[in-house]
């Protein structure tokens, strides 16, 4: 899985690259021959998985800077001239985003702004693919899968930022960067994706229930779970990342071959989503966990939680037909990978250079040829 070859000797600029995604995503790049530049405020956890992974000293630039400043980052993408730009940079978590709704806000959405628009002060050709989440549709809790043209809204601050943020990419690429019959491609081809509930290695985020897991099976306490019954699309980070790449490879491909029509297909929202099998509950989730990793949880439901959606899931048909993406790997080798990550780190004997750098990598070959 080489993506065409669309990667190997192009710069490629990713926001927020410290974090849990971006530094599996900018490890994948380094695999394919890209020249990173990572753009980001500083990692977000102690550990993370950027700093264990020794990312920054092999970028092409490690670059501290935050999207709010549109200043700091055109100057940079300005610099560097990136091919591709993947933006990632967001404040993710649903629960903070209760306590911290204007930062939130400002992040996820301006942050969003701000880089359409250093791409189209730029007029540098480049395809941009702007990350959001699942959560930006409006969850009327039921059972069938969410479809791209389904209506976008937001019952929390963190939803609803992201939702914005979807409105603004459609805005700016129907403005700016729209594909016309007759004309050249446009100086940037921009796509959306959403997806769902992201594991693996490497994620110590806050009021994530992997996370939450694996540190208290480390430190040989209970698992505390406060809403087991909630159904989430589950999903292993090399799924979701593959679909960026699989996507940006694609519209590269059509940039190239100027081929319009394709073109505006792909310069759209994507869902990707694992199979309809992977949609699973919180408490099924843990316990396929305890089968890699014993140990035990209890439900600690709090009465008066603030809210989080019920069910969610999505549809990829899109995917599929447009680009022949579809997930590798079931629920159950998700789990598996992400525990046999977190244990290797956890119970490794011996913690020599490289360690957990060559961990992640043996997951993203052994991902990337179907092993």
């Amino acid at each position: 899985m080489d993506f065409g070859g669309a990667y190997k000797g192009k710069t490629v600029f990713v926001t927020g690259h410290t974090g849990f995604q971006g530094s599996w995503l900018s490890e994948w790049l380094l695999l394919l021959g890209a020249h990173v530049v990572g753009y980001s405020i500083e990692p977000p956890t102690t550990p993370s998985h950027f700093s264990e992974i020794q990312l920054g000293e092999r970028l092409a630039a490690d670059i501290r800077g935050d999207v709010r400043s549109l200043e700091t980052l055109q100057k940079q993408i300005s610099r560097h001239q990136p091919d591709f730009v993947f933006h990632l940079a967001a404040q993710p978590l649903v629960r903070r985003a209760f306590d911290e709704p204007h930062a939130t806000a400002a992040t996820n959405f301006m942050g969003s702004v701000n880089v359409l628009e250093a791409v189209r002060r730029e007029s540098r050709r480049c395809v941009l693919i702007m990350i959001t989440t699942d959560k930006v549709y409006e969850n009327a809790e039921w059972l069938h899968a969410y479809r791209e043209n389904d209506p976008l809204g937001g019952h929390d601050p963190y939803s609803a930022s992201k939702a914005c943020a979807e409105i603004i990419i459609s805005a700016y690429r129907r403005s700016f960067f729209g594909v016309r019959r007759g004309a050249a491609a446009p100086a940037a081809a921009v796509a959306s994706v959403r997806g769902g509930n992201v594991i693996g290695g490497g994620d110590w985020a806050e009021d994530r229930i992997v996370p939450d897991c694996v540190k208290s099976l480390a430190a040989r306490q209970t698992i505390r779970v406060r809403n087991s019954e909630a159904t989430r699309p589950w999903q292993h980070v090399l799924e979701l990342l593959s679909g960026y790449l699989h996507l940006g490879s694609e519209i590269s491909a059509a940039v190239q071959a100027q081929n319009l029509e394709r073109l505006e297909a792909l310069c759209s929202s994507f869902n990707f989503g694992p199979e309809i099998a992977s949609n699973k509950t919180v408490g099924e989730l843990v316990r396929e966990v305890l089968k890699h990793w014993p140990g035990d949880w209890r439900d600690i439901a709090e009465a008066d939680a603030r809210h989080e959606a019920g069910r969610l899931s999505l549809a990829t048909d899109k995917a599929y037909h447009l680009l022949g993406w579809r997930p590798r790997w079931s629920f159950e080798e998700a789990i598996e990978r992400t525990v046999e990550w977190y244990r290797g780190y956890y119970q490794a004997e011996s913690r020599e250079a490289g360690f957990v750098k060559d961990l992640t990598r043996r997951q993203i070959i052994a991902y990337a040829e179907g092993l």
